[in-house]
């Protein structure tokens, strides 16, 4: 059972790793991502970050899509971790059973606007939302658990 997708261009980190698995009662943590996924020393930072008794598993963005597929994550209750929006939109829409993306945190750059003060998106980003919200998918930036959600619309 998935009980949160969310999206951190830190991916699993202290906040991530403890107070968002513990508030969720996940038992297992999925960071969907390539480069994690194809990087050894990437992998090994990450494994740091596991808390203890949570199954951590570390896949590309295709291998998730398969795995979350196929049955094989039912299993679990599930936290997925996504490095970027265009991932998370490559995941949402070949997974039907995703149906909300937290936006945790996602890289300023110049060129990008603000959704929250941890939040930034570039246009083609923007539009990739404004899709899945439109398919029904809810968006809401919440930074730790404790934090009110705020809907993306």
């Amino acid at each position: 059972m998935i009980l949160l997708t969310r999206v951190d261009h830190r991916l699993l980190h202290g906040q991530v790793a403890f107070s968002w698995t513990s508030h969720l009662s996940a038992n297992c943590i999925l960071v969907a991502n390539d480069k994690a996924a194809t990087d050894d020393q990437q992998k090994t930072i990450i494994k740091l970050a596991k808390p203890s008794g949570v199954k951590l598993v570390i896949k590309t963005i295709n291998d998730s899509i398969e795995a979350l597929n196929s049955g094989v994550t039912d299993k679990y209750n599930l936290f997925i971790i996504i490095g970027n929006i265009d991932d998370a939109y490559k995941l949402i829409e070949n997974v039907d059973s995703i149906k909300e993306l937290n936006l945790g945190g996602t890289k300023f750059e110049e060129e990008k606007k603000s959704l929250s003060s941890a939040v930034f998106v570039t246009q083609e980003e923007y539009e990739k939302l404004q899709k899945l919200l439109s398919d029904g998918v809810e968006i809401y930036t919440q930074q730790v658990p404790r934090d009110k959600k705020k809907k993306i619309e």
